[in-house]
């Protein structure tokens, strides 16, 4: 299925403000918590050059999400879910920045970056959403979304019509 995103981003924290439009697509083995995760991964990362895999889950050595410098090289390599450990050391090689997006239990992701060789593990982001806070939005899940998003402070709100759902996100 193929949903369209008109997000108002309010990124406080990094001073991002924008509109963004956009569509991704749900692969059919693709759960609705890792859409929107992907979608909230979108927004709280933007930059002008980020882009969804083209592979999307058909690819499994691709990210999620990458930003690719000007000489084709990855700056920013982002990932949903519980990636393996594997697929982290093969991005911290290959990008200058790698951050994790979960609605997964983190410290599982954690145990398995610890107990395996991954490069610059140090280094990698990871951030987790409550799952009743996805639930939430799960529920407003339209073909057409208009959404407003604002992070301050790590406190995420996201504005839907009336409702509002909110959430401290959890850096790991």
């Amino acid at each position: 299925m193929l949903y369209r995103f008109n997000i108002d981003l309010s990124d406080i924290d990094r001073g991002v403000y924008e509109k963004l439009d956009f569509r991704v697509a749900q692969h059919p083995s693709e759960v609705s918590t890792y859409l929107i995760t992907r979608v909230l991964a979108f927004a709280l990362s933007y930059q002008e050059n980020l882009e969804f895999a083209a592979g999307g889950l058909s690819d499994p050595d691709a990210p999620a999400l990458r930003a690719n410098s000007k000489q084709s090289a990855t700056d920013i390599w982002i990932e949903i879910g519980n990636p393996s450990a594997r697929k982290l050391h093969k991005a911290t090689k290959s990008s200058k920045q790698v951050i994790v997006y979960t609605y997964k239990n983190p410290e599982l992701l954690i145990q398995e970056i610890k107990t395996n060789d991954v490069h610059r593990a140090d280094d990698i982001k990871i951030i987790s959403f409550e799952n009743s806070f996805l639930n939430n939005l799960e529920k407003h899940l339209e073909k057409n979304n208009q959404w407003s998003v604002m992070l301050q402070q790590s406190r995420l709100d996201v504005m839907i019509k009336d409702l509002v759902f909110s959430v401290e996100l959890k850096k790991w």
